[in-house]
């Protein structure tokens, strides 16, 4: 009997030895068959994950991110270890023992197998994860399942396990667009990984399995159970306490979808990238690539003229009344339990203005609630301001919160300088503002309205609004260029120019309503007399004008042919303008404006970096002597300025082209500086600085307010305006609706840098003149004043009849040459 069972067990520990024999050589013929055509692990080390395209500001702050698979690269040592063993528990407990197959596991997937007779999950380590998240598809098949082995052991042997949990993290999709463990973190909670709590590390471990059905945001009682079986496996491997659990079962869900991270807001600036790149790389390939753009925007000026823009908007609409809360919840509402809290959710969250719901109304205060759920208190001086807006002007002053506010008003509010909150009313009128180095054309700030996501139209690039007298430094520009000086004098008088296109003739007037008679040039410009500017363009021409402004960027297309010209009646944008007076700001050349800085792609190469055209006067100078170098016979000295101009193989630097005399432009930017010293923007004195210049534009009906205003280091252009071209209101200039975000925005970002020295060119002489009379002043003068002149045009002195001899461009403009209706058109 013994020996019957020797001989039984004998025969089946051979059969046995036999079967595992021919299984060892089919899985070596099977490996033998399919290794060939298994991917080489090498690729793994230098694999490329599809990043997003990055936007920055110069200094490197994000200012956004495109892409349709949301990614943030990491490192496994700068990964929590707490993260780390909550996807270990859920994924793989046995990662760092198995050789990147888990038989235990395979030998539950047989099992499944057998019982059911289906193909089921089981036995899919990190490894063989990584194996076909890299290499393999997802399909369930027992062909993509050997390979799937083969791989595992394969990258297994030539990575080290950190290496293959790196992959595995940056890798694995995670639901809502988010690829890797990071992006996940950003997405659902807004939060850095190291920021996680527990139980968010939990839910995010718990998403591998089924992203979609275990998602917090849209099944978050599924994802609830998975994140509590997450924490019963850290707990069963001892990887949290007892308390850890008990403490992350209990919290609830608050993932919520949370859009890219900015750290700068400059959203027209970010789409503006978007477009350039999309249009000179490829709409598909730029938002994988993980390209990185810095612009030219700095990031502090940025920020601070975003509020200053939106601080200027909300002084308008306080001073035209207020309209009221912009919700009233119902007593409901307020007695829910997160009643509050969804209904400020809701609404749009600017920065530093944020909504509330007035929960209390006292007799000095109310009180307000945040969306966080925290207290404030909105005082009566905060709200003094709300007189009702009426259909023509404004209600009386109201005495007491009760008049302004209610139980269950949702308003906006924002803290002033005090920490004080303000009442504030979210603005319907629009602003733009844009601001450029002149001696290159680096954009440095660019806010094309009020909020990205509220209006994506970029104004400064986009909206064509007339400009009012922005442009008349243009037309005075032009007249210098005839030959007209600074103390040449036209007669402010009235003007009648019959128009076919009208039922009457025009006659048009000054601001002000008032006529001044002869006015010298430079005061006409300083004080923007209408009439004045008419007459200019009447005499040197209208075409000449055309011809001449179109040196400064402006479109002929958009351009009147008519005088109107002269009181701004073309079509520009706040980009266009900036750039024209960058032309007065550095002495007379055409620079073109650009915002990206370079490109990076990502490792880090450079494959893009701008060349724009810089002003360069001593290179000018140099190239003047150079040519009379060649034109004489003696030698002269030339610099070398540097090694591109002294070897020709190296590329020639890129200059700005002169556009203007450099005398022009001198001059006008005496005359812009005396604009904010004693004309139409006065209030910028208040920057005590003696180097800025600038011009104030209102155009008829108040229907745009500019402001226009430079140094050399720095031009800015601000405008104001509705949509819907109806009227800012009454007294709402330039100087009053646009000059204080200008004043606010340039005082940050000239602070610490010193005046400009304003030197005369070459061929000009300073006089002492008549203020009355322009010509040189004589023992009789009342009033005289020095002014410059180029030197062909200076004033001569005076002759025995005691008339002052001038050149013909410094005649006096008589009030006798009438304006012709063929002249106008």
């Amino acid at each position: 009997m013994g020996t019957f069972f020797a001989v039984v067990a004998k025969g089946l520990l051979g059969a046995l030895f036999a079967g595992l024999t021919a299984s060892l050589i089919g899985l070596v013929g099977l490996y033998v068959y399919l290794s060939p055509n298994l991917p080489s692990v090498d690729r793994l080390r230098e694999v490329q994950l599809q990043e997003p395209l990055r936007v920055y500001s110069k200094e490197g702050v994000l200012i956004a991110e495109y892409g349709n698979k949301r990614r943030i690269p990491l490192e496994i040592e700068t990964t929590p270890q707490r993260l780390i063993d909550a996807f270990l528990a859920s994924e793989d407990d046995r990662f760092y023992e198995h050789p990147g197959v888990d038989y235990q596991g395979i030998l539950r997937a047989v099992v499944h197998l057998i019982k059911t007779g289906k193909k089921g999950q089981g036995g899919s380590t990190i490894t063989m994860q990584v194996a076909r998240n890299f290499f393999l598809s997802s399909e369930k098949t027992y062909l993509r399942k050997i390979n799937e082995i083969f791989l595992s052991f394969k990258i297994e042997k030539e990575l080290e396990k950190n290496e293959i949990l790196e992959l595995y993290f940056n890798k694995i999709f995670l639901g809502h667009r988010s690829y890797g463990v990071a992006a996940a973190a950003q997405v659902y909670y807004g939060k850095t990984l190291s920021d996680l709590s527990l139980a968010e590390m939990a839910m995010i471990a718990g998403l591998p399995k089924a992203p979609s059905r275990y998602n917090p945001i849209t099944n978050p009682k599924r994802a609830v159970i998975r994140r509590n079986y997450v924490l019963g496996r850290m707990l069963t491997l001892n990887k949290i306490s007892q308390t850890d659990f008990d403490e992350a079962k209990a919290r609830p869900v608050t993932a919520q979808r949370h859009q890219a991270p900015s750290d700068l807001e400059a959203g027209y600036v970010g789409e503006m990238v978007r477009n350039w790149v999309s249009k000179n790389y490829g709409k598909k390939e730029v938002y994988s690539q993980g390209l990185r753009v810095y612009t030219t925007i700095n990031a502090e000026q940025q920020r601070v003229a975003t509020w200053a823009l939106r601080k200027n908007l909300l002084a308008y609409e306080e001073r035209h009344g207020y309209i009221g809360a912009v919700a009233q919840l119902s007593a409901e509402q307020l007695q829910e339990a997160n009643g509050i809290e969804l209904a400020l959710a809701a609404r749009p969250h600017f920065e530093k203005i944020l909504p509330v719901v007035v929960t209390a109304v006292e007799k000095e205060a109310a009180s307000i609630q945040f969306q966080a759920g925290n207290s404030a208190e909105l005082k009566m001086k905060g709200m003094k301001w709300a007189r009702k807006r009426l259909r023509r002007g404004r209600g009386p002053s109201p005495k007491k919160p009760a008049d302004v506010v209610a139980v269950g008003d949702l308003i906006y509010v924002y803290a002033n300088q005090e920490g004080e909150y303000r009442l504030a009313q979210l603005p319907k009128v629009e602003g733009a503002m844009v601001a450029l180095n002149p001696q290159d054309g680096a954009i440095q700030i660019l806010l094309g309205g009020f909020e990205f996501q509220r209006s994506k139209f970029n104004r400064v690039m986009q909206a064509l609004r007339q400009p009012g007298s922005n442009f008349k430094p243009f037309i005075y520009s032009s007249a210098l260029d005839k030959g007209y000086t600074a103390a040449t004098l036209i007669n402010d008088a009235p003007v009648v120019v019959n128009d076919s296109a009208l039922e009457g003739a025009w006659r048009p007037e000054n601001y002000s309503g008032k006529f001044f008679g002869p006015t010298r040039l430079r005061w006409a410009l300083a004080k923007s007399r209408n009439l004045v500017s008419i007459r200019i363009l009447r005499a040197i021409g209208v075409d000449y004008a055309l011809n001449y402004v179109e040196r400064f960027g402006f479109e002929r297309k958009d351009l009147p042919r008519n005088l109107s010209l002269a009181l701004g009646s073309a079509s520009v944008t706040p980009i266009q303008l900036a750039t024209a007076y960058a032309t007065f700001a550095n002495g007379g050349f055409k620079i073109e404006p650009y915002f990206i800085e370079r490109i990076e792609d990502a490792h880090g190469e450079v494959i893009y970096r701008a060349d724009p055209a810089v002003v360069c006067l001593p290179c000018e100078k140099e190239a003047a002597k150079r040519a009379m170098a060649q034109a004489s016979d003696e030698p002269i000295e030339v610099a070398v300025l540097d090694e591109s101009e002294a070897n020709e193989s190296e590329p020639k630097p890129n200059y700005a082209p002169r556009v203007i005399e450099a005398r022009n432009a001198f001059i006008m930017r005496t005359i812009l500086q005396d604009v904010v010293r004693y004309g139409t923007a006065v209030r910028a004195k208040v920057l005590n600085r003696r180097d800025l210049g600038g011009k104030t534009g209102t155009t008829n009906d108040q229907h745009d307010a500019w402001f226009s205003g430079f140094n050399s280091h720095l031009v800015a252009t601000a405008w104001v305006g509705f949509d819907k071209h109806i009227p800012l209101g009454a007294k709402e200039t330039g100087g009053r609706a646009a000059l204080p975000m200008w004043i606010e925005y340039m005082r940050f970002a000239l602070k610490g840098v010193k005046e400009d020295r304003l030197l005369e060119p070459d061929g000009m002489v300073t006089m002492l003149i008549d203020a009355e009379t322009g010509g040189l002043a004589g023992a009789s003068a009342r009033k005289t004043l020095f002014e410059h002149f180029r030197s062909e045009y200076a004033p001569q002195a005076q002759a025995e009849n005691g008339e002052v001899s001038v050149p013909m461009g410094a005649a006096r403009l008589e009030e006798s040459q009438e304006l012709q209706e063929e002249e106008l058109f």
